[in-house]
């Protein structure tokens, strides 16, 4: 009887294991990838569950966020170029000229 007992408890752990190991975030790779992991549970009856349960489950590695594109409005280069721009064009529309056309520093006449 506690031969059954202690089979069904080791077939009880490793199947929590396995289903937790599967489920798990990549970011919880840093002790070797998933299907190592797997084997480990597999292969050794309660030794690897455990491994996993106490090393495998909480090791975790901060990757780096991939830099995401910025939308326009949240660009500070582009926000900064657009009021240099509108300043530009009250600045001529105020001097009496068109803001379509470029300055010439050097006039012909």
């Amino acid at each position: 009887m506690p031969r059954v007992v202690l089979a069904v408890i080791a077939l009880a752990l490793a199947l929590y294991a396995l289903s937790d190991c599967l489920q798990s975030p990549r970011s919880r790779e840093a002790l070797g990838p998933r299907w190592v992991w797997v084997v480990v549970i597999l292969l050794l009856p309660i030794v690897g569950p455990l491994l996993w349960l106490l090393i495998g489950r909480t090791a975790t590695v901060r990757r780096p966020e991939p830099p995401r594109a910025l939308a326009p409005d949240d660009d500070p280069e582009f926000l900064r170029r657009l009021d240099e721009q509108i300043r530009r064009e009250r600045r001529d529309r105020e001097r009496g000229q068109d803001p379509d056309t470029p300055d010439d520093p050097h006039p012909r006449g």
